[in-house]
C-alpha cells in the first residue's frame, strides 16, 4: 500500500477508473460549524490519495472536483450520507452516482446490528481495522503517520466489501431496493444540509 498526500487538489495527470472509494474527515459532525479537512480516494488499486484541506482553503480543487462531479465514475462511500453532505457544503459538487456499504449491509445482513465500517471489514473481509484515530484533530497542519494510516483505511477496502455485499443483495433479491437508497442518498444529504437533519419527513407523526 503506498498513500499519496496532496495539498488542497489532486494532480492533474492521475487517471481515475471506472470507480472511486471516496471518504471524509472534518473537525466535527456539525457540518456548519465544522470544517471539511481531509478527503480520501482509492481506486481499488490498494493505494490512497488523501487529499488534504487548510483552514485557509479556498477549496477550488479543480482536478478533485472533476473526478466527483463525473457521472461516469461510481462513488463508494461506507455511510455516504455524512460525506456527501460535507462535499456538498464545502466543495460544492453533488456526487452521483453512489453506492453506500452502510446502506447495503443494512438491507440484507439482517441479522445483526454489526454495521459499522470495522464490523465489515472484520465479518466479511477478515480484516481488523485499528480505529484509534477516529476523533483525532484532522485540522493539524501535518498529520501524523498513524491519521494517513487510519484515513487510508476508510477507504481501501470499500470495493472488496461492494464486491461481497453485491452477491448477497442479488441472492437476497434486494439489489433494486438498494439502487434505488443509493440514488435518494444525495437528496438525503441536501435535507441534512437545508435543516432536516434528524427529522424524518416520511414518519408519521403529529
Amino acid at each position: 500500500m503506498t498513500i499519496f498526500l496532496h495539498q488542497n487538489d489532486l494532480p492533474a495527470d492521475l487517471p481515475f477508473g471506472s470507480s472511486v472509494a471516496i471518504d471524509t474527515e472534518t473537525m466535527g459532525l456539525n457540518l456548519v460549524r465544522d470544517r471539511l479537512c481531509l478527503v480520501q480516494l482509492s481506486f481499488g488499486d490498494g493505494n490512497a490519495h488523501l487529499v488534504k484541506f487548510g483552514p485557509n482553503s479556498d477549496y477550488a480543487a479543480p482536478n478533485l472536483k472533476r473526478l466527483l462531479s463525473d457521472p461516469k465514475i461510481e462513488k463508494l462511500f461506507h455511510f455516504a450520507r455524512f460525506d456527501l453532505a460535507s462535499i456538498e457544503a464545502y466543495l460544492g459538487v453533488t456526487c452521483t452516482p453512489v453506492y453506500c456499504t452502510k446502506i447495503a449491509s443494512r438491507l440484507v445482513r439482517t441479522f445483526t446490528d454489526r454495521h459499522s465500517l470495522k464490523a465489515l471489514c472484520s465479518d466479511l473481509l477478515g480484516v481488523e481495522l485499528n480505529k484509534q484515530q477516529q476523533s483525532s484533530d484532522w485540522g493539524a497542519l501535518t498529520l501524523t503517520d498513524d491519521q494517513k494510516t487510519y484515513a487510508a483505511s476508510d477507504v481501501l477496502y470499500l470495493h472488496r466489501l461492494r464486491e461481497k455485499l453485491d452477491v448477497i443483495l442479488e441472492r437476497e433479491g434486494r439489489m433494486e431496493l438498494a439502487k434505488a437508497c443509493f440514488e435518494f442518498l444525495p437528496h438525503r444529504a441536501k435535507l441534512d444540509l437545508v435543516g432536516w437533519p434528524e427529522i424524518d419527513i416520511f414518519a408519521h407523526n403529529s
